[in-house]
Protein backbone atom coordinates (compact mmCIF):
# COMPACT_ATOMS: atom_id res chain seq x y z
CA UNK A 1 0.00 0.00 0.00
CA UNK A 2 1.51 3.40 -0.96
CA UNK A 3 2.30 5.90 1.80
CA UNK A 4 -0.62 8.27 2.40
CA UNK A 5 -0.37 11.97 3.18
CA UNK A 6 -0.89 13.04 6.82
CA UNK A 7 -4.25 14.59 5.93
CA UNK A 8 -5.41 11.41 4.18
CA UNK A 9 -4.31 9.27 7.14
CA UNK A 10 -6.29 11.43 9.55
CA UNK A 11 -9.31 11.20 7.24
CA UNK A 12 -9.06 7.41 7.23
CA UNK A 13 -8.83 7.47 11.03
CA UNK A 14 -11.94 9.64 11.19
CA UNK A 15 -13.91 7.27 8.94
CA UNK A 16 -12.89 4.27 11.02
CA UNK A 17 -13.89 6.13 14.16
CA UNK A 18 -17.36 6.81 12.69
CA UNK A 19 -18.01 3.09 12.44
CA UNK A 20 -16.54 2.54 15.88
CA UNK A 21 -18.79 5.22 17.31
CA UNK A 22 -22.07 3.62 16.22
CA UNK A 23 -21.00 0.08 17.19
CA UNK A 24 -19.77 1.14 20.63
CA UNK A 25 -22.73 3.46 21.18
CA UNK A 26 -25.05 0.57 20.41
CA UNK A 27 -23.48 -1.39 23.26
CA UNK A 28 -24.69 1.09 25.89
CA UNK A 29 -27.42 3.26 24.36
CA UNK A 30 -29.99 0.57 25.06
CA UNK A 31 -29.45 0.68 28.83
CA UNK A 32 -31.67 3.68 29.55
CA UNK A 33 -34.35 2.22 27.25
CA UNK A 34 -34.60 -0.98 29.32
CA UNK A 35 -37.51 0.19 31.53
CA UNK A 36 -39.41 1.30 28.40
CA UNK A 37 -38.76 -2.07 26.76
CA UNK A 38 -39.91 -3.81 29.92
CA UNK A 39 -43.19 -1.90 29.84
CA UNK A 40 -43.81 -2.30 26.10
CA UNK A 41 -42.96 -6.01 25.88
CA UNK A 42 -43.91 -7.00 29.48
CA UNK A 43 -40.64 -8.87 29.92
CA UNK A 44 -38.57 -10.06 32.88
CA UNK A 45 -35.11 -8.95 33.96
CA UNK A 46 -33.60 -11.89 32.06
CA UNK A 47 -35.38 -10.75 28.89
CA UNK A 48 -33.76 -7.34 29.25
CA UNK A 49 -30.36 -9.01 29.70
CA UNK A 50 -30.81 -10.91 26.43
CA UNK A 51 -31.50 -7.73 24.45
CA UNK A 52 -27.97 -6.64 25.36
CA UNK A 53 -26.13 -9.94 25.54
CA UNK A 54 -27.44 -11.44 22.29
CA UNK A 55 -25.69 -8.58 20.51
CA UNK A 56 -22.51 -8.86 22.57
CA UNK A 57 -22.17 -12.65 22.30
CA UNK A 58 -22.47 -12.68 18.51
CA UNK A 59 -20.18 -9.68 18.22
CA UNK A 60 -17.53 -11.30 20.41
CA UNK A 61 -17.82 -14.64 18.63
CA UNK A 62 -17.34 -13.29 15.11
CA UNK A 63 -14.78 -10.49 15.56
CA UNK A 64 -11.71 -12.63 14.87
CA UNK A 65 -13.36 -14.49 11.98
CA UNK A 66 -14.34 -11.20 10.34
CA UNK A 67 -10.81 -9.88 10.79
CA UNK A 68 -9.28 -12.94 9.12
CA UNK A 69 -11.76 -12.78 6.23
CA UNK A 70 -10.88 -9.10 5.74
CA UNK A 71 -7.18 -9.95 5.72
CA UNK A 72 -7.88 -12.44 2.94
CA UNK A 73 -10.37 -10.73 0.60
CA UNK A 74 -9.74 -7.05 1.44
CA UNK A 75 -10.32 -4.89 4.49
CA UNK A 76 -12.22 -2.12 2.74
CA UNK A 77 -14.60 -4.60 1.09
CA UNK A 78 -15.47 -6.32 4.37
CA UNK A 79 -15.70 -2.96 6.16
CA UNK A 80 -18.30 -1.75 3.64
CA UNK A 81 -20.28 -4.99 3.94
CA UNK A 82 -20.28 -4.62 7.71
CA UNK A 83 -21.58 -1.05 7.53
CA UNK A 84 -24.40 -2.08 5.20
CA UNK A 85 -25.41 -5.02 7.39
CA UNK A 86 -25.22 -2.98 10.60
CA UNK A 87 -27.49 -0.30 9.14
CA UNK A 88 -29.94 -2.98 7.96
CA UNK A 89 -30.00 -4.55 11.42
CA UNK A 90 -30.65 -1.14 12.97
CA UNK A 91 -33.70 -0.66 10.77
CA UNK A 92 -35.00 -4.10 11.75
CA UNK A 93 -34.50 -3.27 15.45
CA UNK A 94 -36.54 -0.10 15.11
CA UNK A 95 -39.42 -2.10 13.57
CA UNK A 96 -39.36 -5.06 15.99
CA UNK A 97 -42.95 -6.00 17.08
CA UNK A 98 -41.83 -8.16 20.03
CA UNK A 99 -38.87 -8.84 22.28
CA UNK A 100 -38.00 -11.99 20.35
CA UNK A 101 -37.88 -10.05 17.08
CA UNK A 102 -35.76 -7.36 18.71
CA UNK A 103 -33.25 -9.95 19.95
CA UNK A 104 -33.10 -11.49 16.45
CA UNK A 105 -32.55 -8.06 14.86
CA UNK A 106 -29.80 -7.36 17.39
CA UNK A 107 -28.07 -10.52 16.14
CA UNK A 108 -28.17 -9.12 12.58
CA UNK A 109 -26.67 -5.89 13.88
CA UNK A 110 -23.93 -7.81 15.65
CA UNK A 111 -22.94 -9.76 12.53
CA UNK A 112 -22.43 -6.43 10.75
CA UNK A 113 -20.70 -4.90 13.75
CA UNK A 114 -18.20 -7.77 13.86
CA UNK A 115 -16.98 -6.67 10.43
CA UNK A 116 -16.24 -3.13 11.60
CA UNK A 117 -14.05 -2.78 14.70
CA UNK A 118 -11.31 -5.37 14.02
CA UNK A 119 -11.23 -4.51 10.33
CA UNK A 120 -10.99 -0.81 11.10
CA UNK A 121 -8.14 -1.50 13.51
CA UNK A 122 -6.39 -3.48 10.76
CA UNK A 123 -6.78 -0.50 8.44
CA UNK A 124 -5.40 1.88 11.09
CA UNK A 125 -2.36 -0.27 11.93
CA UNK A 126 -1.47 -0.46 8.24
CA UNK A 127 -2.01 3.25 7.57
CA UNK A 128 -0.13 4.47 10.67
CA UNK A 129 3.21 2.68 10.47
CA UNK A 130 5.38 4.89 12.73
CA UNK A 131 5.11 3.58 16.34
CA UNK A 132 4.51 6.90 18.11
CA UNK A 133 2.02 8.04 15.47
CA UNK A 134 0.26 4.67 15.69
CA UNK A 135 0.06 4.97 19.49
CA UNK A 136 -1.59 8.38 19.16
CA UNK A 137 -4.03 7.06 16.54
CA UNK A 138 -4.92 4.15 18.83
CA UNK A 139 -5.35 6.69 21.63
CA UNK A 140 -7.92 8.56 19.53
CA UNK A 141 -9.54 5.24 18.74
CA UNK A 142 -9.71 4.34 22.42
CA UNK A 143 -11.09 7.76 23.26
CA UNK A 144 -13.91 7.30 20.75
CA UNK A 145 -14.75 3.92 22.27
CA UNK A 146 -14.95 5.40 25.74
CA UNK A 147 -16.82 8.50 24.64
CA UNK A 148 -19.43 6.66 22.58
CA UNK A 149 -20.06 4.05 25.24
CA UNK A 150 -20.34 6.60 28.02
CA UNK A 151 -22.57 8.90 25.94
CA UNK A 152 -24.95 6.02 25.29
CA UNK A 153 -27.14 6.65 28.36
CA UNK A 154 -27.42 10.38 27.64
CA UNK A 155 -28.20 9.97 23.93
CA UNK A 156 -30.58 7.14 24.71
CA UNK A 157 -32.35 9.19 27.36
CA UNK A 158 -32.93 12.10 24.99
CA UNK A 159 -34.29 9.86 22.24
CA UNK A 160 -36.44 7.64 24.48
CA UNK A 161 -38.15 10.61 26.16
CA UNK A 162 -38.59 12.71 23.00
CA UNK A 163 -39.43 10.10 20.36
CA UNK A 164 -39.44 6.61 21.89
CA UNK A 165 -37.01 3.71 22.31
CA UNK A 166 -37.15 2.81 18.61
CA UNK A 167 -35.43 6.10 17.77
CA UNK A 168 -32.18 4.96 19.35
CA UNK A 169 -31.64 2.70 16.34
CA UNK A 170 -32.42 5.42 13.80
CA UNK A 171 -29.30 7.28 14.89
CA UNK A 172 -27.16 4.62 13.19
CA UNK A 173 -28.61 5.26 9.75
CA UNK A 174 -27.12 8.68 8.80
CA UNK A 175 -23.74 7.92 10.42
CA UNK A 176 -23.53 4.45 8.88
CA UNK A 177 -24.53 5.62 5.40
CA UNK A 178 -22.07 8.54 5.53
CA UNK A 179 -19.25 6.21 6.61
CA UNK A 180 -20.17 3.83 3.79
CA UNK A 181 -19.88 6.58 1.17
CA UNK A 182 -16.65 8.03 2.59
CA UNK A 183 -15.05 4.59 2.76
CA UNK A 184 -15.59 4.09 -0.96
CA UNK A 185 -13.94 7.45 -1.67
CA UNK A 186 -10.99 7.62 0.71
CA UNK A 187 -10.10 4.32 2.40
CA UNK A 188 -7.45 2.36 0.48
CA UNK A 189 -7.86 -1.36 -0.01
CA UNK A 190 -5.40 -3.56 1.85
CA UNK A 191 -4.86 -7.25 2.50
CA UNK A 192 -2.54 -9.24 4.69
CA UNK A 193 0.59 -10.52 2.95
CA UNK A 194 -0.12 -13.91 4.48
CA UNK A 195 -3.82 -14.15 5.47
CA UNK A 196 -4.75 -16.61 8.19
CA UNK A 197 -6.67 -19.74 7.31
CA UNK A 198 -10.26 -20.05 8.53
CA UNK A 199 -10.87 -22.18 11.62
CA UNK A 200 -14.55 -23.26 11.50
CA UNK A 201 -14.25 -25.72 14.39
CA UNK A 202 -12.63 -23.15 16.68
CA UNK A 203 -15.23 -20.59 15.62
CA UNK A 204 -18.08 -22.96 16.41
CA UNK A 205 -16.65 -23.87 19.79
CA UNK A 206 -16.30 -20.19 20.74
CA UNK A 207 -19.95 -19.50 19.86
CA UNK A 208 -21.10 -22.52 21.88
CA UNK A 209 -18.88 -21.53 24.83
CA UNK A 210 -20.10 -17.94 25.07
CA UNK A 211 -23.73 -18.77 24.35
CA UNK A 212 -23.99 -21.66 26.82
CA UNK A 213 -22.12 -19.80 29.59
CA UNK A 214 -24.26 -16.69 29.22
CA UNK A 215 -27.46 -18.75 29.15
CA UNK A 216 -26.53 -20.50 32.39
CA UNK A 217 -25.69 -17.23 34.16
CA UNK A 218 -28.74 -15.27 32.96
CA UNK A 219 -31.33 -18.01 33.42
CA UNK A 220 -29.94 -19.36 36.71
CA UNK A 221 -31.86 -16.96 39.02
CA UNK A 222 -35.22 -17.61 37.26
CA UNK A 223 -34.97 -21.36 36.60
CA UNK A 224 -32.85 -22.24 39.63
CA UNK A 225 -29.15 -23.00 39.64
CA UNK A 226 -29.83 -26.75 39.81
CA UNK A 227 -32.35 -26.74 36.97
CA UNK A 228 -31.43 -29.26 34.23
CA UNK A 229 -31.23 -26.57 31.55
CA UNK A 230 -28.89 -24.41 33.63
CA UNK A 231 -26.66 -27.33 34.61
CA UNK A 232 -26.57 -28.49 30.99
CA UNK A 233 -25.58 -25.00 29.87
CA UNK A 234 -22.69 -24.95 32.33
CA UNK A 235 -21.53 -28.43 31.29
CA UNK A 236 -21.70 -27.55 27.60
CA UNK A 237 -19.72 -24.36 28.23
CA UNK A 238 -17.01 -26.28 30.11
CA UNK A 239 -16.82 -28.92 27.39
CA UNK A 240 -16.62 -26.25 24.68
CA UNK A 241 -13.79 -24.49 26.55
CA UNK A 242 -11.83 -27.74 26.90
CA UNK A 243 -12.41 -28.56 23.25
CA UNK A 244 -11.38 -25.07 22.18
CA UNK A 245 -8.08 -25.25 24.07
CA UNK A 246 -7.32 -28.78 22.84
CA UNK A 247 -8.12 -27.83 19.25
CA UNK A 248 -6.06 -24.62 19.44
CA UNK A 249 -3.03 -26.60 20.60
CA UNK A 250 -3.26 -29.04 17.69
CA UNK A 251 -4.28 -27.00 14.65
CA UNK A 252 -1.62 -25.03 12.69
CA UNK A 253 -3.64 -21.78 12.57
CA UNK A 254 -6.30 -21.72 15.31
CA UNK A 255 -8.87 -18.99 15.77
CA UNK A 256 -6.87 -17.73 18.78
CA UNK A 257 -3.23 -18.78 18.82
CA UNK A 258 -2.52 -19.73 22.43
CA UNK A 259 1.12 -18.74 21.94
CA UNK A 260 -0.04 -15.11 22.14
CA UNK A 261 -0.57 -15.63 25.86
CA UNK A 262 3.15 -16.28 26.36
CA UNK A 263 3.41 -12.50 26.05
CA UNK A 264 2.70 -11.19 29.53
CA UNK A 265 1.52 -7.76 28.25
CA UNK A 266 -0.87 -9.44 25.81
CA UNK A 267 -2.28 -11.80 28.44
CA UNK A 268 -2.61 -8.92 30.89
CA UNK A 269 -4.34 -6.68 28.34
CA UNK A 270 -6.82 -9.46 27.57
CA UNK A 271 -7.84 -9.93 31.21
CA UNK A 272 -7.85 -6.16 31.83
CA UNK A 273 -10.23 -5.72 28.87
CA UNK A 274 -12.59 -8.37 30.24
CA UNK A 275 -12.51 -6.91 33.76
CA UNK A 276 -12.76 -3.24 32.75
CA UNK A 277 -15.62 -3.70 30.31
CA UNK A 278 -17.48 -6.10 32.61
CA UNK A 279 -17.37 -3.32 35.20
CA UNK A 280 -18.71 -0.79 32.68
CA UNK A 281 -21.57 -2.97 31.44
CA UNK A 282 -22.61 -3.97 34.96
CA UNK A 283 -22.31 -0.38 36.19
CA UNK A 284 -24.60 0.99 33.47
CA UNK A 285 -27.08 -1.88 33.78
CA UNK A 286 -27.55 -1.40 37.53
CA UNK A 287 -27.62 2.40 37.47
CA UNK A 288 -30.05 2.68 34.55
CA UNK A 289 -32.54 0.46 36.40
CA UNK A 290 -31.93 2.16 39.75
CA UNK A 291 -32.38 5.72 38.52
CA UNK A 292 -35.62 4.96 36.65
CA UNK A 293 -37.29 2.10 38.50
CA UNK A 294 -36.32 3.09 42.05
CA UNK A 295 -35.89 6.87 41.93
CA UNK A 296 -38.67 7.24 39.34
CA UNK A 297 -36.65 9.37 36.92
CA UNK A 298 -37.42 9.70 33.23
CA UNK A 299 -34.98 8.25 30.71
CA UNK A 300 -33.64 11.75 29.96
CA UNK A 301 -33.26 12.63 33.63
CA UNK A 302 -31.39 9.35 34.21
CA UNK A 303 -29.12 10.09 31.25
CA UNK A 304 -28.35 13.54 32.66
CA UNK A 305 -27.48 12.01 36.02
CA UNK A 306 -24.94 9.81 34.23
CA UNK A 307 -23.48 12.81 32.39
CA UNK A 308 -20.57 13.29 34.87
CA UNK A 309 -19.33 9.82 33.98
CA UNK A 310 -19.68 10.52 30.25
CA UNK A 311 -17.87 13.86 30.55
CA UNK A 312 -14.94 12.35 32.44
CA UNK A 313 -14.69 9.53 29.91
CA UNK A 314 -14.64 12.03 27.05
CA UNK A 315 -11.89 14.08 28.68
CA UNK A 316 -9.73 11.22 29.93
CA UNK A 317 -9.78 9.03 26.81
CA UNK A 318 -7.61 11.29 24.61
CA UNK A 319 -5.42 12.26 27.58
CA UNK A 320 -4.82 8.60 28.30
CA UNK A 321 -3.85 8.01 24.67
CA UNK A 322 -1.25 10.77 24.86
CA UNK A 323 0.00 9.40 28.16
CA UNK A 324 0.41 5.95 26.62
CA UNK A 325 2.41 7.46 23.76
CA UNK A 326 4.74 9.39 26.07
CA UNK A 327 4.96 7.27 29.24
CA UNK A 328 3.75 3.81 28.28
CA UNK A 329 0.65 1.91 29.48
CA UNK A 330 1.50 1.29 33.16
CA UNK A 331 0.58 4.69 34.63
CA UNK A 332 -2.76 5.00 32.74
CA UNK A 333 -3.76 1.48 33.84
CA UNK A 334 -2.87 2.26 37.46
CA UNK A 335 -4.89 5.48 37.37
CA UNK A 336 -7.81 3.63 35.76
CA UNK A 337 -7.79 0.77 38.24
CA UNK A 338 -7.45 3.07 41.24
CA UNK A 339 -10.30 5.37 40.16
CA UNK A 340 -12.69 2.52 39.32
CA UNK A 341 -11.79 0.81 42.60
CA UNK A 342 -12.60 3.97 44.56
CA UNK A 343 -15.94 4.27 42.74
CA UNK A 344 -16.85 0.66 43.46
CA UNK A 345 -15.98 1.04 47.13
CA UNK A 346 -18.17 4.14 47.42
CA UNK A 347 -21.14 2.02 46.33
CA UNK A 348 -20.20 -1.20 48.13
CA UNK A 349 -19.24 0.35 51.48
CA UNK A 350 -21.06 3.70 51.63
CA UNK A 351 -24.24 3.09 49.56
CA UNK A 352 -23.28 5.96 47.28
CA UNK A 353 -26.62 5.88 45.44
CA UNK A 354 -28.51 7.05 48.53
CA UNK A 355 -26.90 10.52 48.41
CA UNK A 356 -26.50 12.76 45.38
CA UNK A 357 -23.08 13.95 46.55
CA UNK A 358 -21.58 10.47 46.86
CA UNK A 359 -23.46 9.32 43.74
CA UNK A 360 -21.91 12.03 41.57
CA UNK A 361 -18.49 11.47 43.14
CA UNK A 362 -18.73 7.79 42.27
CA UNK A 363 -19.84 8.62 38.71
CA UNK A 364 -16.91 11.02 38.21
CA UNK A 365 -14.42 8.47 39.53
CA UNK A 366 -15.83 5.69 37.36
CA UNK A 367 -15.77 7.91 34.24
CA UNK A 368 -12.17 8.87 34.98
CA UNK A 369 -11.21 5.24 35.38
CA UNK A 370 -13.02 3.88 32.34
CA UNK A 371 -11.89 6.74 30.11
CA UNK A 372 -8.30 6.02 31.09
CA UNK A 373 -8.40 2.22 30.85
CA UNK A 374 -9.45 1.80 27.23
CA UNK A 375 -6.57 3.33 25.19
CA UNK A 376 -3.75 1.30 26.78
CA UNK A 377 -5.57 -2.02 26.25
CA UNK A 378 -5.07 -2.23 22.48
CA UNK A 379 -1.65 -0.62 22.61
CA UNK A 380 -0.49 -3.14 25.21
CA UNK A 381 -1.98 -6.07 23.30
CA UNK A 382 -0.19 -5.22 20.03
CA UNK A 383 3.05 -3.90 21.54
CA UNK A 384 6.00 -6.06 20.64
CA UNK A 385 3.98 -8.15 18.18
CA UNK A 386 5.21 -8.49 14.58
CA UNK A 387 3.27 -6.24 12.24
CA UNK A 388 1.74 -9.31 10.56
CA UNK A 389 0.22 -10.36 13.91
CA UNK A 390 -0.88 -6.92 15.11
CA UNK A 391 -4.32 -7.18 13.55
CA UNK A 392 -5.00 -10.56 15.15
CA UNK A 393 -3.78 -9.32 18.55
CA UNK A 394 -6.02 -6.25 18.28
CA UNK A 395 -8.97 -8.47 17.31
CA UNK A 396 -8.44 -10.62 20.41
CA UNK A 397 -8.36 -7.43 22.52
CA UNK A 398 -11.63 -6.29 20.92
CA UNK A 399 -13.16 -9.72 21.51
CA UNK A 400 -12.13 -9.50 25.16
CA UNK A 401 -13.98 -6.18 25.48
CA UNK A 402 -17.22 -7.68 24.16
CA UNK A 403 -16.85 -10.83 26.26
CA UNK A 404 -16.34 -8.62 29.31
CA UNK A 405 -19.50 -6.66 28.61
CA UNK A 406 -21.56 -9.80 28.01
CA UNK A 407 -20.32 -11.36 31.24
CA UNK A 408 -20.79 -8.08 33.11
CA UNK A 409 -24.49 -7.85 32.15
CA UNK A 410 -25.03 -11.57 32.76
CA UNK A 411 -23.29 -11.78 36.14
CA UNK A 412 -24.43 -8.43 37.55
CA UNK A 413 -27.96 -9.03 36.31
CA UNK A 414 -27.98 -12.48 37.91
CA UNK A 415 -26.72 -11.10 41.23
CA UNK A 416 -29.32 -8.33 41.12
CA UNK A 417 -32.14 -10.73 40.23
CA UNK A 418 -31.16 -13.08 43.07
CA UNK A 419 -31.30 -10.19 45.54
CA UNK A 420 -34.47 -8.43 44.42
CA UNK A 421 -36.65 -11.43 43.70
CA UNK A 422 -40.00 -11.13 41.89
CA UNK A 423 -42.38 -8.21 42.11
CA UNK A 424 -41.88 -4.44 42.54
CA UNK A 425 -38.55 -3.41 44.00
CA UNK A 426 -38.43 -0.94 46.89
CA UNK A 427 -35.51 1.47 47.05
CA UNK A 428 -34.06 -0.05 50.21
CA UNK A 429 -34.35 -3.56 48.77
CA UNK A 430 -32.64 -2.54 45.54
CA UNK A 431 -29.73 -0.97 47.41
CA UNK A 432 -29.27 -4.14 49.45
CA UNK A 433 -29.47 -6.31 46.34
CA UNK A 434 -27.05 -4.11 44.44
CA UNK A 435 -24.35 -4.20 47.13
CA UNK A 436 -23.02 -7.67 46.12
CA UNK A 437 -23.07 -6.49 42.49
CA UNK A 438 -20.88 -3.52 43.41
CA UNK A 439 -18.46 -5.84 45.19
CA UNK A 440 -18.15 -7.71 41.89
CA UNK A 441 -17.39 -4.40 40.15
CA UNK A 442 -14.86 -3.57 42.85
CA UNK A 443 -13.12 -6.88 42.21
CA UNK A 444 -12.96 -6.11 38.49
CA UNK A 445 -11.37 -2.72 39.24
CA UNK A 446 -8.83 -4.33 41.58
CA UNK A 447 -7.90 -6.73 38.77
CA UNK A 448 -7.26 -3.77 36.44
CA UNK A 449 -5.04 -2.09 39.02
CA UNK A 450 -3.00 -5.18 39.90
CA UNK A 451 -2.61 -6.49 36.34
CA UNK A 452 -1.87 -3.01 35.00
CA UNK A 453 1.10 -2.89 37.37
CA UNK A 454 2.33 -6.47 37.05
CA UNK A 455 2.04 -6.98 33.29
CA UNK A 456 3.66 -3.76 32.04
CA UNK A 457 7.18 -3.88 33.50
CA UNK A 458 10.51 -4.71 31.91
CA UNK A 459 10.19 -8.42 32.54
CA UNK A 460 6.80 -8.38 30.84
CA UNK A 461 8.26 -6.50 27.87
CA UNK A 462 10.95 -9.17 27.49
CA UNK A 463 8.27 -11.86 27.33
CA UNK A 464 6.56 -9.90 24.54
CA UNK A 465 9.85 -9.73 22.63
CA UNK A 466 10.33 -13.50 23.01
CA UNK A 467 6.81 -14.13 21.75
CA UNK A 468 7.39 -11.85 18.75
CA UNK A 469 10.57 -13.75 17.86
CA UNK A 470 8.64 -17.00 18.12
CA UNK A 471 6.18 -15.85 15.47
CA UNK A 472 8.91 -14.32 13.28
CA UNK A 473 10.89 -17.56 13.32
CA UNK A 474 7.76 -19.48 12.40
CA UNK A 475 7.14 -17.18 9.46
CA UNK A 476 10.76 -17.37 8.35
CA UNK A 477 10.71 -21.16 8.45
CA UNK A 478 7.52 -21.32 6.42
CA UNK A 479 8.85 -18.82 3.87
CA UNK A 480 12.03 -20.92 3.46
CA UNK A 481 9.87 -24.03 2.98
CA UNK A 482 7.74 -22.32 0.33
CA UNK A 483 10.83 -20.92 -1.45
CA UNK A 484 12.50 -24.33 -1.46
CA UNK A 485 9.41 -25.99 -2.85
CA UNK A 486 9.12 -23.44 -5.62
CA UNK A 487 12.68 -24.07 -6.81
CA UNK A 488 12.35 -27.84 -6.96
Amino acid sequence: MPELSPRRRMLVLGICCMSLFIVSLDNTVLNVALPALQRDFDTSLSGLQWTIDAYLIVLASLLILSGSIADRIGRRRVFQAGLALFVTGSVLCSLAPSLEWLVAARVVQAVGGSMLNPVAMGIITNVFTEPRERARAIGVWGGVVGLSMALGPLVGGVLVDSVGWRAIFWLNLPIGLAALALTALFVPESRAARPRRPDPLGQGLMIVLLGALTFAIIEGPDLGWRAPAVVLGAVVAAAALAGFVLHARRTPEPLIDLRFFRSVPFAGATVIAVAGFAALAGFLFVNALYLQNVRGMSALHAGLYLLPMAAMTAVCGPLSGRLVGSRGPRLPLQIAGGAMLASGLLFALLDAETSDVTLFAAYVLFGLGFGTVNPPITNTAVSGMPRAQAGVAAAVASTSRQVGQALGVAVIGAVLAAGTGPGPVAASRFVDAARPAYWVLTGCAAAVLVLGTVTTGRRAARSAARTARLFEHGLDAEERHVTGASTR
